[in-house]
């Protein structure tokens, strides 16, 4: 009872919600880049909270079902096909053994997420199942899904068929702006300098990838040259020596040197790993009060979207 990896795509990882509690002996959380799409991905399915998906980067993959179950893909806008014929995204699907099921490039955002009927069923290692690839944990043996894997799921006879309203599907801008609660090593960076962060607008770099955001435009200068290592946050904006801000991702490293200005909001930091190089934000200031009530009310608001039964 499985599902058979036919084309890996450019890059499909299994993922859980994350590893945690695991930074003193140097892993990282790894997880979801949209924890929205993923969530909702979950939700639609009638699933765990936790249950582990397939995270599709920019598209190209494509499985054979070998048990009958349901299916459903969140996230970037990207065509899906089930036996050649087009099927809708944010809605569950029902597929039968021998099923094809294909994924095409994405068109807007690059982040989409592959579900299935109460998850994947992976062994977690040090409480995840999540893929990082560089310390080579989590997932098939902790690398990327390759051609010939199988991802054994449960058979499933029946689910709810579920679809989110297009009116709550979300659109992935290719323009966006970042909040960002400022950090204990502000003070290290005069208010011109943050003014010049606040006020500028940068472009997505071809360097980014999941352990971070690397990006382009107006230089920021520190009065620290370097600090010694210490423990790295989610969200981090690391400010290296030629200026250029890196926002740190999911599979950040757990420990670095470099100063940080402060740190994007988390919901912010989805939004950004969706954008593909050349896409633009700007940063804006705010308080970590602020920065709480945000979280709050978006939980709130995932748990609370109205998903419909039926055919969209």
């Amino acid at each position: 009872m499985s599902m058979e990896v036919l084309q890996p795509g450019l890059l499909s990882l299994l993922q859980d919600t994350g590893r945690f509690g695991q930074q003193r002996i140097g892993l990282t959380t790894g997880g979801p880049l949209d924890p929205e799409a993923f969530t909702l991905c979950n939700r639609l399915l009638g699933n765990e909270a936790k249950a582990t998906l397939i995270e599709v980067s920019f598209g190209g993959l494509v499985l054979q079902s070998k048990v009958n179950t349901y299916i459903c893909v969140t996230g970037a806008e990207l065509p899906l096909q089930i036996n050649g014929r087009e099927a809708a995204l944010w809605q569950v699907h029902k597929v039968c053994e021998g099923d094809e099921i294909k994924l095409g490039f994405a068109v807007s955002g690059c982040r989409a997420y592959l579900g299935v009927a109460d998850g994947f069923s992976i062994p977690e290692q040090f409480g995840s199942t999540s893929t990082v690839s560089r310390e080579k944990v989590g997932g098939l043996e902790g690398d990327k899904l390759q051609a010939g894997d199988l991802l054994p799921c449960p058979t499933h006879h029946h689910r709810t068929l579920r679809y989110l309203p297009e009116a709550w599907i979300p659109k992935y801008a290719r323009d966006i702006t970042v909040r960002v609660i400022l950090g204990y090593q502000q003070k290290h960076f005069s208010p011109l300098q943050q003014r010049r962060f606040f006020s500028s607008q940068y472009q997505v770099s071809e360097r980014c990838d999941r352990m971070g955001y690397r990006l382009k435009g107006a230089a920021i200068h520190c009065s620290l040259d370097g600090i010694l290592s210490e423990g790295i946050c989610f969200g981090a904006i690391q400010i290296p020596a030629d200026g250029q801000p890196i926002v740190l991702l999911n599979d950040r490293q757990t420990i670095g040197g470099y100063p940080k200005i402060g740190s994007a909001l988390s919901l912010d930091v989805a939004r950004l790993a969706q954008l593909t190089p050349g896409a633009t934000l700007n940063f804006e200031a705010i308080t970590s009060y602020a920065a709480h009530n945000a979280l709050h009310l978006e939980h709130y608001r995932l748990q609370h979207l109205p998903l419909l039964e039926g055919q969209a």
